[in-house]
């Protein structure tokens, strides 16, 4: 359990990988889609996921430069639990606040 937590104990990791969960996205798009997060953070927290194998980071060799970023199996697998915890927030905290 520490090992988990470690991995997701952070505000933003969890948020990041439930953003994830059914697309690829580039960084820019990330930023977008994630409020009030700052680049520093965001690209702390997603090179971390990738250091834990949650993420994976593909580059492209193309000009301008294009990285995109996907769920592994291993952050698929955690989904599910990414869902359950967006539905607790709505059942408990109706304050229109999502995931």
């Amino acid at each position: 359990m520490q090992r988990s937590m470690g991995i997701l104990g952070t505000r933003w990791k969890p948020i990041i990988i439930y953003t994830l969960r059914d697309r690829k996205a580039r960084f820019g798009q990330l930023d977008a889609l994630i409020e009030n997060i700052s680049r520093k953070v965001l690209t702390s927290s997603l090179k971390e996921l990738e250091e834990d194998g949650i993420i994976l980071r593909e580059e492209f060799k193309e000009l301008p430069p294009r990285v995109e970023y996907t769920l592994t199996q291993k952050g698929k697998a955690l989904i599910p639990i990414m869902c359950q915890l967006a539905k607790w927030n709505e059942e408990y905290y109706a304050d229109g606040i999502s995931m």
